[in-house]
């Protein structure tokens, strides 16, 4: 995978229209760590699990000082079902232009059954208080990573 992307980067600007309305932005989060993790598609077991596993800790997160955001190429409608679904507490970005997805580098050419198709590499991204990156992780494995993203931040001062 060719991402132009790496810790110190700037992390690239995004205003998505959200679950409940209205639109989640970075600026939104200026001053504050943000972690923005990448998902294929709501209401799948790997993307559930993931999410259910960040809403869980959320209250450990907002103690570092960190929101969260999930963006996926789903649309707003099927994020508010993902969300009711599950009880996730926190927003949902639908790229459904898949701009964002492209400018971080996480639309990609992916292989099944050697089949090839484009689609959404699971990825997180932890962005520091200033805006640049952080911490990358690519080609997620679902298991304990919510953790391991907490643990990060909570060691970036």
């Amino acid at each position: 995978m060719s991402n132009p992307l790496e810790t110190g980067s700037v992390a690239p600007d995004f205003s998505l229209p959200r679950d409940g309305g209205g639109t989640v932005s970075l600026s939104d989060f200026k001053g504050r760590k943000l972690v923005v993790f990448f998902y294929p598609k709501d209401n799948t077991p790997g993307c559930t699990k993931e999410a259910v596993a960040f809403s869980q800790l959320r209250e450990g997160f907002l103690a570092a000082d960190t929101d969260i955001v999930g963006i996926s190429a789903d649309t707003v409608k099927r994020h508010e079902n993902f969300i009711a679904k599950h009880n996730l507490n926190m927003p949902l970005g639908a790229d459904t232009d898949l701009e964002t997805l492209k400018a971080y580098g996480v639309w990609t050419e992916k292989s099944m059954y050697g089949r090839k198709y484009m689609g959404i590499v699971r990825s997180t991204f932890l962005i520091d208080q200033n805006g640049k990156i952080a911490e990358i992780w690519h080609k997620v494995k679902v298991k304990e990573h919510a953790d391991k993203v907490l643990a990060a931040c909570q060691n970036l001062v």
